[in-house]
């Protein structure tokens, strides 16, 4: 059986596990398996002991536990509420109101969780019934949420960045400083959207009143105090050069749990529960990550990525071409995969190809996340929209048709990138951070 035709029966098997809701670690180990029995027999197994010390034994993946451990116990204290009601009050008299604070919303709370489906979950449990209590347009609220949720995996700390860092061997801290800026323009052009339809059309969010006394406007900015230590202290430390990705997450999880005892409701029961979690959710993830290992390791003992390199270099497509077929990749993908799937499947066999293209690894870590993005929102696969329907009586559709002006502001912020790549490497090159 020939190479091309090995991949191809390995990604249809994939697929049609992913189709039949086998969970993504088994969908993707499966093949990888099958691939390397396919290549090589049973003695191809042989190795997946030693690939497996080598591969997990990674310092960087440690941080994956301990800033979703820092998340959980932010959520779990009710802080997640308290930055919404603070910000409710000072950024809700922009037109659009309270779809304005759910985007800052996300924002913020994406600097403390590093995943969207945390962030969409926390923000749209506190936003949706005030939302909709208020009369606000209905697709619209439920999409600004969807849609500010993904911001969670491209805001830093991002759970994606810190996988993609270990598989392409790329500094975890220059892509968190590399996701600042597109983080920061993306929210602005959501909330920019936000304000120019309200005021074309003030009837999708009432208007809202700000600090109406020097005291309210105290108690808001006390509201993000406990976000701003939170914060403070651990992307702090990291970007000064103090702490390592995990030291800083360490960092994190101290100062949250400090934070939430102080100005939270955070007890030995709501610590327990958010360990539990933290456990569940990253034992999950490591798992996907692993299989991705094995699944990696069978296409290098194949040889696919020199392979695919060969002959992708042979057409000789230009950089804006090349980077045309990924658009179409990734947009296809989104639609079907889950989120740390794409990246555990697509970049063992892509990264080759981009050194040979001179593509900086930085960049295209923020490139690929915006590409995830887009598929969390995207049906049939968006976890995003799932979780936001699981919050609240609407339909699915209208959640789908809320996303839509959102979708195509990603594309104009992933057109920009193309264009002017300093938009994301600005800041990782002009700093020290390793």
């Amino acid at each position: 059986m020939s190479d091309g035709l090995e991949v191809v029966l390995v990604m249809v098997l994939f697929l049609g596990l992913l189709a039949a809701g086998m969970a993504i670690p088994f969908a993707i180990g499966v093949p990888a398996i099958v691939y390397l029995l396919l290549h090589g027999g049973i003695p191809a197994l042989k190795g997946i002991g030693l690939m497996s010390w080598g591969s997990m034994n990674n310092r960087s993946l440690s941080a994956i536990p301990l800033f979703i451990l820092m998340a959980e116990i932010m959520q779990r204290s009710g802080l997640s509420y308290r930055i919404y009601r603070g910000l409710s009050k000072l950024v809700s008299p922009i037109p659009g109101g309270l779809l304005q604070t759910n985007i800052a919303g996300c924002a913020m709370f994406a600097a403390i969780s590093g995943s969207s489906v945390a962030t969409a979950a926390a923000i749209g449990t506190v936003a949706l019934p005030q939302l909709t209590q208020r009369g606000y347009h209905r697709r619209l609220a439920a999409g600004s949420l969807a849609a500010g949720g993904t911001l969670g995996i491209l805001v830093p700390p991002s759970i994606a960045l810190i996988v993609y860092g270990t598989f392409t061997e790329t500094s975890v801290s220059k892509l968190f400083m590399a996701g600042i800026v597109p983080g920061i323009v993306l929210t602005a052009m959501f909330m920019t959207y936000i304000l120019v339809h309200a005021l074309l059309r003030p009837e999708i969010a009432p208007r809202e009143r700000g600090p109406q006394t020097m005291a309210e406007f105290v108690t808001a900015v006390g509201d993000l105090l406990p976000f701003a230590v939170v914060i403070g202290g651990t992307l702090g430390s990291l970007y000064t050069g103090w702490a390592t990705p995990t030291e800083a997450a360490a960092i994190g999880c101290v100062t949250a749990t400090a934070v939430s005892a102080l100005w939270g409701k955070l007890t030995l029961a709501s610590l327990r529960e958010a360990m539990v979690s933290a456990v569940k959710i990253s034992g999950n993830i490591l798992l996907i990550v692993y299989t991705a290992f094995v699944f990696s390791y069978a296409i290098s003992v194949a040889g696919v990525g020199e392979s695919l390199t060969t002959w992708l270099v042979g057409l000789k497509l230009a950089r804006l071409e090349f980077f045309g077929a990924l658009f179409v990749l990734y947009t296809i993908l989104g639609c079907l995969v889950e989120s740390l799937g794409m990246i555990v499947i697509t970049v063992p066999l892509l990264y080759p190809v981009l050194l040979k293209y001179g593509i900086d690894p930085v960049w295209f870590g923020i490139i690929l996340v915006l590409f995830i993005e887009l598929g969390q929102i995207s049906p049939p696969i968006g976890i995003n929209l799932f979780v936001i329907q699981s919050i609240w009586d609407g339909k699915i559709g209208d959640i789908v048709l809320g996303t839509i002006p959102f979708h195509l502001i990603m594309f104009l912020l992933l057109a920009m990138l193309v264009f002017w790549p300093e938009i994301a490497l600005w800041l990782p090159h002009h700093t020290g951070s390793a």
